[in-house]
């Protein structure tokens, strides 16, 4: 009797179903979270709550009401994962089994953030945000070292395409924008407390920031290999600082010509690393460059026997379509 070829979808296990209940529950607290700060459910508006501190022309640092509307992507992209993560097919996926939790403290975190800010808690929002920024690139660290390789298997190329744009881009433009706004929280709160600069003028202070801002795009540029997602968001945020800082009442040409000047250097150094990156990676048979895992070691033992086959490599990190968000 032939074999039977066809292949039965993994079913996992009692726990992988509570992993995907808690992602959904925790994507739904996050969306009412912005609902809230928003204004739209009776809250008060993010830029009105704490006494304005986080207001567009409440500090140097503050972007311009449009930087905001960054949150319409990031929060489809979280949506989409979530009811894209509670398909059978994804129960038992591996990836998710290691992303699933990470991604569902950020929403949470991501919650309570805005209900600490509707509170007028502005320290308490301090401390909240630092810590989903650092829950962020855990995350982050967790989606470049597990994203399945080309040719793998996997999934279909439609898949491959899915995962990439809700987990690898999403997750990317997260990261960049909670990058900047951490920045602007951090001084809204220094400036509420009464800090004096030592000595150091406001629009000192400033420039240092959005210098460091930079160079954390700069940073995350060559830590995710050039992944656009991340450098966009944080370009995106450093844009509109400058954009308040040189049309908004709270002016500074200094702070504001830096901030887009940054924005400008976080991008091109992103397109250079990803350009440099696809160049030095070894290309697969379908024509496709397969990157290395950040966490993979080179295969130990002799070259495989065949003479067509290529020397034994790192695990490659690009999905089935080869995309890179």
């Amino acid at each position: 009797m032939p074999a039977n070829t066809s292949t039965a979808l993994p079913t996992g296990t009692p726990a992988d179903i509570v992993r995907q209940i808690v992602v959904l529950l925790s994507a739904v607290i996050a969306v009412v979270g912005s609902f809230i700060g928003s204004g739209a459910a009776g809250g008060t508006p993010i830029a009105q709550a704490a006494g304005g501190a986080l207001g567009a022309d409440a500090t140097l640092i503050a972007p311009a009401v449009p930087a905001f509307l960054i949150w319409t992507p990031i929060y489809a992209g979280l949506v989409a994962y979530a009811i894209w993560q509670l398909l059978p097919r994804r129960r038992a996926d591996a990836r998710q089994r290691t992303l699933g939790y990470p991604i569902a403290v950020t929403l949470l975190l991501n919650a309570a953030w805005i209900l600490s800010v509707q509170a007028g808690l502005l320290a308490l929002s301090a401390v909240v945000i630092v810590v989903l920024l650092a829950a962020l690139c855990v995350t982050y660290a967790l989606v470049l070292r597990t994203r399945p390789r080309a040719g793998s298997g996997s999934g279909s190329g439609s898949h491959s395409i899915v995962e990439t744009v809700i987990v690898d881009g999403t997750l990317g433009l997260y990261l960049g924008w909670v990058s900047i706004a951490t920045a602007a929280n951090l001084t809204a709160l220094f400036q509420q407390s009464g800090f004096t600069g030592f000595g150091w003028s406001a629009t000192a202070w400033g420039v240092a920031v959005v210098i460091v801002a930079g160079a954390v795009g700069v940073l995350l540029a060559f830590w995710s290999r050039g992944r656009l997602t991340p450098a966009v968001a944080l370009a995106w945020g450093l844009a509109w600082v400058g954009v308040s800082r040189l049309t908004g009442s709270l002016d500074s040409t200094a702070v504001g010509v830096t901030a887009l000047i940054a924005a400008a250097i976080v991008l091109l150094v992103t397109i250079v690393v990803r350009v440099r990156t696809a160049r030095a990676l070894p290309v697969d048979g379908a024509g496709r460059a397969a990157e290395p895992r950040a966490s993979a070691r080179p295969a130990a033992g002799p070259p495989a026997a065949a003479p067509s086959a290529a020397p034994a490599a790192a695990p490659a990190a690009g999905t089935a379509s080869g995309g890179r968000a």
